[in-house]
């Protein structure tokens, strides 16, 4: 028996505790603290002391899992060829024995194994585990155990079936087992258990993947790995993923090829490559399967071409030996593999020279791109009109590959569903007919065309028309007149009623109301027919009730070339009572232009009845022209004094925008008829009609030159301040530049301070106004002044206003208006009454006119102070039609020798008095 170091015995400091173990050896918690007091002894002392324990306490987990804690620490940082891992081995197994139902001293044991590479101890102790543990806790084992299998050096076929045992604990867990299988390169079972776990519709992915993913996984197992897989159906697997998932579609049918060319089938990989091209019906897809097929066949181009350059130097070392030997046949040592390679060699049905085959059938490919991808288009929506055309044009230069498409495309898209206009497909395939001077087939092809049940009236009469210019471009006139009365013809009431029986009514019960048609047809009539006939096509339009203001303007002017003016005049009449504004607008000028070049003065009443019924049917903003037109057939054949009521009634009539404009045409009218000083009341009249603030000014500012150029200073300069209230100094400088050299070159020194003062007032009162008033009433363009008053006086500025009337009125004379009462700051032209002596005597609204004495102006006066008059030659265009009447009445002065020629002032005064 080994002897026990001294060392391992009990000291005295431990007998205390010796003594309690010696009276009661199976209590634990004594055992506890003997250990923990020895947790600063040698470890092999407190071996003793766990062993001693253990022996008496057998089954406490609490010594076993400590001691076991204690042996792993020792061995930890020891290579796992130390003998200490044996004795810690031993150990577990001890503990074991009373330990088999801890699942972590198992762990803590198999974790051991593992480390120290004991492959079939290890395996058979993870084997024991699993029978000892109840399977609730098997989980904890198969942990440790894939880990294991997993590392390298453990056989493949025992991981396998570690694997494989796994999955009958827990199928959930096939994606590892899948991962395990490709990365040991075991392809066969991969595939096998990938394509189970897809056809599985119960099964959930513990890592995330979608069916998608584990499709695309199982397509690239089954392709790259083609030679090592049997027993699994490749094509229908791949297959359903392209029925399955359409985002994949293009690399899934390159794959389906690549799998066949790994099996060197090259002619069934070339038939998968062109089913795809032709069932794809994405770009992108078609895009990846085409530049895979074209490399592949540029790959097998060059491999043969690789081949046939290595067998053209073998013949040539065969040719050489071959010389010697006459007949092959009779060497009899040859074997049959090589006689019949010998044999066969040459035969051109034996040849591999398949070169010029292959580069044909690579250049055909790139040929037919355009077509396969206009394909690719068509399938995406068959009933796309531009990409057929587009396909036709494709084959341009092969008839019969145009004439198939045509057909196709005619019998493939559907009217009602049709992207683009689906008539131009019929009327393209009837010109290919034509152009190759086929006019019978021609004539077939719009014949059922015209039995097309379109989607709109418009497509169908466009058929009917290219029909009628191909027998116009060939000269057949006569069937071109047919056509189109064939195609405008009502259908009978029987046609009508079966029709509506059927409750589909087709577009072609619909032909004959087609205006396109019908412009059409009469443009043919009155080309090739006769007037009688054209008019009766014109008169079935209006009949109709399809006309259009250009039809009655055509129509007219047929009549009129053919001197039928009072026909036309008629179809006038009937266009304007047709159609509204602001369709009629072109008929009415039409009508009125045409009537009075006809008739000119003859029919002057007429004329005038047509033209008040055109300005009272017309809207605001349509009868400017109309009331130019009434105003210019009174001068040239009418009464300057109705021209002159059209002018004004016009003013009245047009939009506020072109208010000023026919004011000006008035104004310039007026003055070149009657003078200049018969423009005064329109002036007025403009004025005070109504017209926005800033046309207002304007007028205000021509009526004051105006006044200026007649000589009536005093006028002008109040007209300058009646405008002065609509033009602000900071806004209008204009304005106010146009007073100043008024006053600079007329004025005094008091008119010009005068003018001054109105302007700082008129400054004054736009800045108090845009102080007061609104944002939104200061951003407006026109800023009504007496609005602006109003806001003012709500405010509280009613003594300001007040102060600015006190101020306005003593520099401005006044004038009546239209409702009797007095405008402030306004002179006006015409007379006024007075009261007392001067009462009932009508004088100038001008009260400062200064009175000329009735002497000669020949006449000096006897003072020293003696004041020259100048004589200004007043413009003629102020007299108008009285300067000839003056013309004449001089000469007949002249010659009666009554005297001299009067003075500018003596006319004046006498033209003044005469009023």
């Amino acid at each position: 028996m080994a002897s026990i170091s001294k060392d391992l015995y009990p000291s005295q400091e431990d007998l205390v505790y010796e003594e309690e173990i010696l009276r009661n050896p199976f209590s634990l918690k004594l055992w506890w603290r003997y250990l923990i007091s020895k947790s600063d002894s040698p470890f092999k002392k407190r071996f003793v002391i766990y062993e001693r324990a253990l022996k008496a306490l057998p089954g406490s987990y609490k010594l076993w899992h400590a001691y076991l804690r204690e042996r792993l620490e020792i061995v930890r940082n020891l290579p796992v060829t130390h003998p200490h891992y044996d004795s810690l081995n031993n150990t577990f197994e001890r503990g074991l024995v009373t330990m088999h139902k801890m699942p972590r001293v198992w762990v803590m044991y198999l974790q051991t194994l593992t480390s120290q590479r004991l492959v079939t101890r290890t395996r058979r102790t993870f084997d024991r585990a699993l029978c000892a543990l109840p399977v609730t806790q098997h989980e904890r084992v198969w942990e440790p155990y894939l880990v294991f299998v997993g590392q390298e050096g453990v056989p493949i076929e025992t991981s396998l079936r570690v694997y494989r045992r796994y999955l009958m604990y827990d199928p959930s867990h096939i994606e590892e087992f899948i991962e395990f299988l490709v990365k040991s390169s075991r392809w066969q079972e991969a595939a096998e258990r990938l394509a189970g776990v897809l056809n599985d519709d119960m099964f959930y992915s513990i890592k995330g993947k979608n069916k998608h993913k584990l499709w695309m996984e199982l397509c690239e197992i089954l392709v790259r790995h083609a030679n090592e897989i049997s027993g699994l159906n490749v094509d229908a697997i791949i297959r359903g993923g392209i029925r399955k998932f359409t985002d994949e579609v293009g690399m899934l049918w390159t794959s389906l090829a690549d799998y066949y060319i790994r099996k060197t089938l090259l002619e069934k990989a070339r038939d998968v490559y062109e089913e795809g091209m032709m069932k794809v019906v994405t770009v992108r897809d078609f895009s990846v399967i085409f530049d895979v097929y074209s490399r592949f066949e540029e790959s097998t181009v060059a491999k043969k071409m690789e081949m046939m350059s290595e067998s053209d130097e073998e013949d040539e070392g065969e040719e050489e030996g071959d010389e010697e030997e006459e007949d092959v046949r009779l060497n009899f040592s040859l074997s049959v593999k090589e006689l019949q390679r010998k044999i066969l060699n040459r035969f051109w049905l034996n040849d591999d020279n398949d070169v010029d085959l292959r580069l044909a059938r690579l250049e055909e490919l790139m040929n037919r791109r355009p077509a396969l991808a206009n394909s690719v288009l068509l399938r995406q929506n068959p009933h796309n009109v531009e990409q057929w055309h587009r396909r036709v044009k494709i084959f341009e230069g092969d008839a019969a590959k145009q004439i198939l498409t045509y057909t196709e495309a005619v019998r493939t898209v559907d009217p009602m569903k049709a992207l683009g206009k689906p008539h131009t497909l019929w009327v393209a395939f009837a010109k290919l007919y034509e152009h190759h001077k086929d006019l019978v087939n021609t004539r077939v092809i719009l014949d059922k065309a015209v039995q097309v049940n379109y989607k709109t009236v418009d497509h169908l009469a466009s058929v009917w028309c290219e029909w009628a210019e191909m027998e116009l471009r060939h000269k057949n006139f006569k069937g071109a007149l047919e056509l189109m009365r064939r195609a405008t013809a009502v259908p009978t009431v029987e046609v009508k009623r079966r029709v509506a029986a059927d409750g589909n009514e087709p577009v072609q019960m619909k032909l004959h109301r087609s205006l396109r048609l019908w412009s059409f047809y009469v443009d043919l009539e009155e080309s090739l027919g006769t007037l009688e006939s054209t008019r009766a096509v014109y008169e079935k339009i209006l009949d109709l009730r399809i006309a259009t203001p250009q039809i009655i303007l055509n129509y007219a002017y047929l009549l009129e070339e053919n001197k039928y003016f009072e026909d036309a005049f008629k179809v006038y009449e009937r266009g304007v009572k047709i159609f509204k504004y602001p369709h009629v607008k072109d008929i009415w000028v039409t009508y009125l232009t045409k009537f009075v070049k006809r008739y000119g003065k003859a029919k002057l009443e007429r004329a005038r009845e047509l033209f008040e019924h055109a300005v009272s049917m017309a809207p605001s903003d349509a009868v400017r022209t109309l009331y130019l037109q009434y105003a210019k057939l009174e001068e040239d054949y009418g009464l300057a004094k109705r021209a002159m009521k059209v002018y004004e009634e016009a003013t009245k009539k047009v939009p506020e925008g072109q208010r000023l404009e026919m004011y000006e045409i008035y104004i310039s009218r007026a003055a070149e008829i009657f003078g200049v000083p018969r423009t005064r009341e329109i002036y007025e009249q403009a004025i005070e009609s109504g017209l926005p603030h800033k046309d207002v000014k304007i007028m205000c500012i021509k009526f004051a030159e105006l006044e200026r150029s007649l000589g009536e200073i005093d006028r002008s300069r109040a007209v300058y301040k009646y405008a002065s209230q609509y033009a602000d100094p900071r806004s209008d400088p204009d304005f106010w530049n146009n007073w100043h050299e008024f006053e600079v070159l007329h004025g005094n020194e008091d008119t010009y301070r005068e003018m001054l003062r109105i302007k700082r007032s008129v400054s004054a009162s736009y800045s108090q106004t845009h102080f007061i008033l609104p944002e939104n009433m200061m951003l407006k363009d026109k800023i009504d002044v007496e609005e602006a008053k109003d806001e003012l006086k709500k405010a509280g500025f009613d003594e300001m206003a007040a102060l600015e009337r006190q101020l306005m009125a003593p520099m401005s004379t006044t004038v009546t208006s239209k409702d009797g009462g007095r405008r402030v700051g306004f002179v006006s032209a015409g007379v006024i009454a007075q009261s007392g002596e001067n009462a009932g005597k009508p004088v100038t609204g001008n009260g400062e006119d200064i009175e000329l004495p009735d002497e000669s102006d020949e006449e000096e006066s006897d003072g020293e102070d003696n004041v020259e008059i100048a004589q200004k030659e007043v413009p003629a265009a102020v007299f108008g039609g009285l300067a000839r009447k003056r013309e004449e009445d001089g000469k007949e002065a002249e010659e009666d020798g009554a005297g001299k020629a009067l003075g500018a002032l003596e006319r004046i005064k006498r033209q003044k008095l005469a009023q």
